[in-house]
C-alpha cells in the first residue's frame, strides 16, 4: 500500500523548474515575513535600514479585531510583539495617530486573548510571552506613563500571564546569560527575550554568517547598534525588503523539504550537483540543523536523509540515533512533549533504508506510537502546526509507505483524505482547524497521489488545484512564517482525484537504533 505518486515526466518549465533553480540561486531560502520577528526589529533596531517600512507593514497587517497573526491562540505572540513595538515607537518618536490607534486596538484585543486559556505549545512561547508582557507593562506603568495617545491605559490592571505559563524559566535563562557561560544553541534563537543581557552576551557566538540563532531579532538584540561587522551585514541583507522572516538562512531545511516533496510526488528531480553535495555535507554524526546557529533536530535530519536516499545519496540512518527515546523520536534531546510529524518523517527516513541495523524494530515502534495517536475521526494533530491537515498528510504518507507488515492499513483507510478533507472542508472552524488560505509563496506539488497521472490531473498538478486544501505549515520556526518548503505541498491533485489503494522514554545516545 502506498500513497506516493508514480513517476511524472520531468519538465523544464513552470513552477517545478523555477523551484529547483532557486535552491541553488537563493541558498538562504525563502520565508514569508513574520509579524513577531518584524515587531522585534522595530523595537530593537530603529537604526536599521527599512525601519519605516517595517512599521508601515505592521500597521497594514493588523486584523479588524485588533490582533495580528493566526486564529485563536496563534495570535497571542504576534500581537504582543506588534503592540510592544508600536508602544516603543510612540515612546521613542512621539505622538503618531496611526501607531497609537493600532496599539490601542491591540491592547484591547490582548485583554481578552490573555484570559482565553493556555497558548499553543510552540517553541519559546514560555519565554517570549512573559518577556513581552513585562515590556508592555513597563510602557504603560513606567514613570513617564503611557505613550502619547494612550492615556486611558494609565492605572489599569496589569495584563495577566496566560494559564499554563510560568515566568520562572525566563528568569533562569536570564540568570544563565548573566553568568557569561555558554548558552544552548536552541536558546540563542530567542535571545531577544533576555533584554539588556542579550547585548554582546559572552556565552553566545554568532554563526559565520553573522546571525545569532538564525534569527534577525536575536541578532539585533545581541548587536545592540549599527556596529560594522558580520552581524550588521546579516541584518542589512535580511531586512532589505523591510519586514523580516522568523529564520534565515534556512538552506538545509528548504532544500531537504523541497526535494523530498518533489520526488515523493513522482517528479524526476534534476537537482544541481552542488545542492546535493552540500545537502549531504550538512548531515553530521549528530544529525542536520535547519540553519547554522541552531541545534541539529530529528525533523530536519529525517527529511534530509529521506530526500538523499530517494535521490541515490543514502548516508545511512545513524544520525537519528541520538533522538531515539526507545518509544518514539524526540525533535531534540530534552524536548518538552513530542511531535507526530517529526516521527512521521523519521519513519520515512527509516523506511528508505530498511536493511540498516536496528531499523526494523524502530519502524515498528514508531508505527505503533503514531497509530496510538490517531483521532477518532481519522486525523492526526501535531504540536508544531496550527492545522491538522499537515500532520494528517505527513502521517498518512509515512504509514502507507513505510509501516511494516501492513500494520497501518486500517488507520490509513480511516484517515485517507478523500473522506476526511471533504468533511473538514465543509465544517466551520478557527484556530487553524479550517483549511488554510492559498499560500502566497513559491509552491511545488502536494505529493499525495495514487495511480497514473491523467492529462487532466497533470494539468491540475502543474497549475496547483485551487479546490483542495493547502497542506501548509503556518507555524514553522517560532509560529509565525510560512516557507517556500511549507507551501511546497500545494495541489498535486484535489481530494476528489484521489483513489484508495487497490489493495486493501528518555532521549539518550541511541541504544535502540545503532
Amino acid at each position: 500500500m502506498t500513497l506516493t505518486a508514480g513517476s511524472v515526466p520531468a519538465t523544464r518549465s513552470g513552477t517545478t523548474h523555477d523551484l529547483i533553480t532557486a535552491l541553488g540561486g537563493e541558498p538562504e531560502g525563502q520565508t514569508s515575513p513574520s509579524v513577531y520577528e518584524t515587531g522585534r526589529l522595530v523595537a530593537l533596531a530603529p537604526w536599521l535600514d527599512g525601519h519605516d517600512r517595517r512599521v508601515a507593514w505592521l500597521l497594514d497587517r493588523q486584523r479588524p479585531d485588533g490582533g495580528w497573526g493566526g486564529a485563536g491562540g496563534y495570535a497571542l505572540v504576534p500581537t504582543l510583539s506588534a503592540v510592544e513595538a508600536l508602544l516603543t515607537v510612540l515612546h521613542r518618536d512621539g505622538p503618531a495617530a496611526a501607531p497609537a490607534a493600532a496599539a490601542h486596538r491591540g491592547l484591547a484585543y490582548l485583554t481578552g486573548a490573555l484570559r482565553a486559556g493556555a497558548p499553543p505549545d510552540l517553541p519559546a512561547t514560555d519565554l517570549i510571552v512573559p518577556a513581552l508582557l513585562t515590556a508592555v507593562d513597563r510602557h504603560l506603568d513606567g514613570p513617564a506613563g503611557p505613550p502619547p495617545g494612550l492615556a486611558e491605559w494609565a492605572g489599569r490592571p496589569r495584563l495577566p500571564l496566560p494559564a499554563g505559563l510560568d515566568p520562572a524559566r525566563l528568569t533562569r535563562v536570564r540568570g544563565l546569560l548573566a553568568t557569561g557561560r555558554p548558552v544552548p544553541e536552541k536558546l540563542a534563537h530567542a535571545l531577544e527575550v533576555a533584554g539588556e543581557l542579550a547585548y554582546r552576551a559572552p556565552g553566545v557566538r554568532p554563526s559565520a554568517s553573522g546571525a545569532v540563532g538564525a534569527s534577525p531579532a536575536a541578532t539585533a538584540a545581541w548587536l545592540g547598534g549599527p556596529e560594522p561587522g558580520p552581524a550588521l551585514d546579516y541584518l542589512n541583507a535580511v531586512a532589505r525588503p523591510g519586514p523580516v522572516p522568523c529564520a534565515s538562512p534556512i538552506t538545509v531545511f528548504e532544500r531537504a523539504w523541497v526535494l523530498g516533496i518533489l520526488v515523493r510526488a513522482g517528479v524526476q528531480v534534476g537537482a544541481p550537483e552542488p545542492v546535493l553535495t552540500e545537502l549531504r555535507a550538512a548531515v553530521g554524526p549528530a544529525g542536520a540543523a535547519t540553519a547554522p546557529g541552531l541545534p541539529a533536530d530529528a525533523d530536519t535530519t529525517a527529511v534530509t536523509l529521506y530526500a538523499l536516499a530517494r535521490l541515490g545519496r543514502a548516508p545511512g540512518v545513524a544520525p537519528l540515533a541520538g533522538f531515539d527515546t526507545g518509544r518514539h523520536f524526540c525533535t531534540w534531546p530534552g524536548e518538552d512533549g513530542a511531535s507526530l510529524t517529526t516521527n512521521a518523517h523519521v519513519l520515512d527516513a527509516l523506511g528508505e533504508q530498511p536493511s540498516a541495523p536496528g531499523v526494523t524494530g524502530a519502524r515498528r515502534r514508531v508505527t505503533e506510537w503514531l497509530l496510538d495517536r490517531q483521532e477518532p475521526d481519522g486525523r492526526w494533530e501535531d504540536r508544531w502546526h496550527a492545522s491538522p491537515y499537515y500532520a494528517t498528510y505527513g502521517v498518512l504518507l509515512a504509514l502507507a509507505d513505510h509501516a511494516p507488515d501492513g500494520a497501518a492499513r486500517t488507520a490509513v483507510e480511516r484517515g485517507w483524505p478523500g473522506c476526511w478533507t471533504r468533511s473538514a472542508r465543509t465544517a466551520p472552524g478557527d484556530g487553524g482547524t479550517a483549511p488554510p488560505r492559498r499560500p502566497r509563496t513559491r509552491c511545488s506539488p502536494w505529493p499525495m497521489r495514487a495511480g497514473p497521472a491523467t492529462p487532466g490531473s497533470r494539468r491540475r498538478w502543474r497549475g496547483g488545484a485551487v479546490d483542495c486544501p493547502s497542506w501548509t505549515d503556518a507555524t514553522v520556526n517560532r509560529h509565525y512564517g510560512t516557507t517556500r518548503t511549507s507551501t511546497a505541498r500545494r495541489g498535486s491533485c484535489a481530494p476528489r482525484c484521489w483513489r484508495p489503494p487497490a489493495v486493501p522514554g528518555r532521549p539518550g545516545t541511541g541504544p535502540h537504533l545503532p
